[in-house]
């Protein structure tokens, strides 16, 4: 008997808005104004010109180590621009641009780059978990959510973000397969930006593609061009409205073209030529091509709108270095209800004292 093929499979790939700012009209997400471009843009803006003067603020000793952004800028929008205010966002610790569409106020934005806990303390009104940090373990989180929105019949999504080293942790398969069975209504992000720290996307996985990895758990996939604002978008809103009939994973591809963080050198690891070759992808130039030539923008334009967020980013700096601490955070924090072993060590704490002597100095 001949061997019979019991499946195949592929993976689509999704641009919409090429290098030069060219537009597939039939591929126009429906209902995206010119104005909705253009905030689009003024976010894409914000997200860099925050991540500018983070990266100023650490080398300055007033930031602890960052994660910069910079040449993700439209996975981040494009993606954060699609969600409704139910959806529950599950960062790792790059997303900044989703946090600023989501409405985090800044300052807390830069108070948990300092260093302290409050800035992890988020308004209940924003949907979202603190960053995460240890690699592949929001995935589980965001598996776990989904599955409870779904219980709970809510009209929700859990959006969930991992880097391309991420989808090579065995909570990244895990959380795939629990929300294959169960049909529970997570997008999963894949922030392919061709590094996990100093190791490469071709020494990470030999599978073509990223996104193919959702096939094995029985999860419709795609790929998209992460440089491709309205791409991202549309991917994502099409991914969240199908959410009810179960999870889905978009691998956007972009480049990290700074370092991994502020205590990384990706100059002895990573050839400038690869550098060189990403900054003509880079996505806030390509949108920007694409409203001039439709008269939805201008450099009088441009220039305000860097003005206005530059005072608007000061303000946020100042209101965060202004930040007195309170050392019970440190134990209040942890948890959503403070466990019994926490109080009794707080109480401990506050008992000996123990920061009365630094916050005399």
């Amino acid at each position: 008997m001949p061997i019979e093929e019991v499946y195949n499979c592929s993976v689509k790939r999704l641009q919409i808005l090429d290098e030069n700012g060219n537009l597939d009209e039939a591929l126009f997400p429906e209902g995206l104004s010119g104005d909705s471009l253009v905030e689009m843009y003024k976010y894409m803006l914000l997200a860099r010109a925050v991540d500018a003067k983070a990266l100023s603020l650490q080398r300055q000793g007033r930031l602890a180590t960052y994660a910069p952004l910079i040449g993700e800028e439209a996975t981040h929008i494009g993606t954060a621009y699609a969600m409704r205010k139910q959806d529950i966002f599950i960062p790792a610790f790059r997303q900044h641009g989703v946090q600023i569409v989501r409405g985090l106020p800044l300052d807390l934005f830069f108070l948990y780059w300092r260093g302290f806990e409050d800035g992890a303390k988020l308004p209940a009104s924003l949907n979202q978990t603190p960053v995460i940090v240890p690699v592949g373990t929001q995935l589980p989180h965001g598996a776990g959510i989904a599955f409870a929105l779904k219980y709970l019949k809510k009209d929700a999504a859990a959006i969930v973000y991992i880097g391309d080293g991420g989808t090579s942790e065995g909570d990244f398969y895990e959380a795939l397969n629990f929300a294959g069975v169960w049909k529970a209504p997570l997008v999963c992000i894949i922030e392919n930006n061709q590094w996990a720290i100093s190791v490469p996307r071709s020494a990470q996985t030999a599978a073509e593609t990223l996104a193919q990895k959702a096939i094995a758990a029985g999860i419709n996939c795609i790929q998209v061009d992460g440089n491709d604002v309205l791409a991202v978008y549309k991917a994502t809103r099409d991914a969240i409205q199908n959410s009810k009939d179960g999870p889905m994973v978009i691998e956007c591809v972009t480049y990290r073209m700074s370092m991994h963080t502020t205590s990384d050198d990706p100059e002895k690891y990573r050839p400038d030529a690869e550098v060189e070759k990403w900054e003509k992808k880079d996505p806030i130039d390509r949108i920007r091509k694409y409203l001039t030539k439709n008269g939805l923008w201008n450099d009088s334009l441009e220039q305000k709108t860097k003005d206005e967020q530059a005072k608007f980013i000061d303000q946020a700096v100042e209101k965060a270095e202004q930040f007195k601490p309170d050392p019970k955070t440190m134990f209040e924090n942890v948890y959503g209800t403070i466990t019994q072993t926490l109080e009794e060590e707080l109480s401990d704490a506050m008992s000996a004292n123990f920061w009365q002597e630094s916050e005399d100095d």
